[in-house]
């Protein structure tokens, strides 16, 4: 019987691995996720890296290499994350071509320094882009501000992007209007549009992370046993599912009016919403809350490898995405009724996931001048 993950895209969703590692893609691991867990694309970010190169031994040799060449910094980091993306993106062209291009994807990130840099983001993306040079990579730019243009920019140019730390509903907007606009830009231009394909990340646990926290300050405030607290203390873990259904109720309305439609005559593909960060963080809830709760048409899951072999082991595969979408959209009234501002807390995620990945990032270029500098000692 095939895996669970597997079986999602009967379903219309596509399971993509959130997590790269040189060690898992030299050893045959990362082969048999492909052929046995279900995976069909891959996504990296700075955190992933991080934790990949500063704390395993698998870029010892590379690492070397590198250092024996010059390299250092970020042209040193980003000499191992491309030939990690081109290893992973050889493996993937099956899958790539069997799915005429909607799956076999990795994405790498531009560096979360350019997060406020539209110019120097779109210059980084056509530059990560030629540097990969496999017709199956993907660009990963976030939704800042910044982004916005570069994102615009890259679709026109025609590289596929994948759009990453979408929290608002409000940014999620703004992120379908900027790839409107760069396939628009791009058709009036003369340039093809079949080929490229994108992504939309929207972030999940951490709006549960951020609204429960909220719920319980707001809760210790108010009389135990009454009926308010009780109300309130019902609603927690249910923000980031219900945030993350109305999305998709967006994505379809924009996606299936006229405009798009147009777009689409001439070989354009939908920019599906991809579900991010979901693993739970809370062990009060279950395991596969977010990989269950939000299974649907046109969409992808980005998942962990332990959240990946739990939705294997015991995860429901049913259609859920459009369920409870009245409950959805009260939900934010309620907490507002509640004292718990949910939209303006949600519009906070943004900012503190950009700090969070540029930290990882000097993290990680701190870890990996320290193993350069050992190396240059001990040379």
């Amino acid at each position: 019987m095939s895996a669970r993950a597997q079986q999602l895209l009967t379903l219309g969703q596509s399971v993509w691995l959130d997590f790269i590692r040189r060690g898992p893609l030299v050893s045959g691991e990362f082969d048999r996720q492909v052929a046995e867990d279900g995976v069909v694309g891959v996504t990296s970010n700075p955190t992933i890296f991080q934790q990949a190169i500063a704390k395993s031994t698998d870029y010892d040799t590379a690492l070397a290499a590198a250092i024996a060449k010059g390299l250092e910094g970020e042209a040193l980091f980003e000499a191992l994350a491309i030939e990690d993306i081109q290893m992973a993106c050889d493996r993937m062209r099956a899958v790539y071509d069997g799915s005429k291009g909607m799956d076999g994807r990795v994405s790498i990130e531009v560096s979360p320094r350019l997060a406020h840099d539209s110019a120097g983001t779109l210059a980084a993306a056509k530059r990560l882009h030629a540097a990969v040079a496999r017709e199956n990579v993907m660009i990963t730019i976030p939704a800042t501000a910044a982004g916005l243009p570069a994102i615009t920019g890259a679709i026109a140019a025609g590289i596929s992007v994948n759009v990453t730390l979408i929290f608002s509903l409000a940014r999620y907007a703004e992120v379908m209007e900027a790839y409107l606009l760069g396939l628009e830009q791009r058709a009036a231009a003369g340039g093809e549009l079949s080929n490229i394909r994108s992504v939309a990340s929207f972030f999940i646990s951490r709006v549960d992370s951020k609204v429960d926290a909220a719920i319980d300050a707001r809760a210790a405030t108010l009389p135990a046993g009454s009926t308010e607290r009780a109300e309130l203390e019902s609603l927690r873990g249910k923000a980031a599912v219900a945030n993350a259904r109305l999305a998709y109720a967006a994505f379809e309305s924009v996606f299936g009016a006229a405009r798009f439609q147009t777009l689409a005559a001439k070989g354009a593909h939908v920019q599906r919403p991809l579900w991010a960060s979901t693993s739970t963080k809370n062990p009060a809830y279950r395991d596969v809350l977010y990989v269950e709760e939000l299974i649907g048409p046109d969409t992808v899951n980005t998942i962990p490898p332990a959240t990946l072999a739990a939705f294997n082991d015991h995860g429901v595969v049913e259609t859920r995405i459009r369920n409870a979408m009245d409950e959805a959209r009260a939900l934010f009234g309620k907490l507002d009724a509640l004292g718990v501002p949910v939209e303006s807390l949600i519009g906070q995620l943004e900012g503190e996931g950009v700090v969070a990945f540029e930290k990882s990032y000097d993290d990680l270029l701190g870890a990996i001048e320290a193993r350069r500098r050992d190396g240059a000692a001990k040379g």
